[in-house]
C-alpha cells in the first residue's frame, strides 16, 4: 500500500452513465476513478455518518486508510 497523501481537492464530472472523481493531493498527484451513482450515494452516506459522529481527539495526523 502506498503512503497516505494529504487531499488538496476533489473534482467531479459526468462521463456517460458514470461519475468521474478526480482526487488531487497537495503534491499535485491526481487519481481519477469512475463510479456509479449508487457508489457515490453510498460514499456520501458514509461521509455524512462520519461528519455527524463524535470526533476523536486530533493528534495532527491524517487518519489511517481503511
Amino acid at each position: 500500500m502506498s503512503a497516505i497523501k494529504i487531499l488538496a481537492r476533489v473534482l467531479t464530472s459526468r462521463v456517460g452513465p458514470h461519475i468521474e472523481l478526480a482526487v488531487e493531493t497537495e503534491t499535485g498527484e491526481v487519481l481519477k476513478v469512475l463510479a456509479t451513482e449508487d457508489q457515490i450515494d453510498r460514499l456520501v452516506d458514509e461521509l455524512e455518518d462520519m461528519l455527524n459522529s463524535p470526533g476523536e481527539p486530533d493528534d495532527g495526523e491524517p487518519p489511517e486508510a481503511a
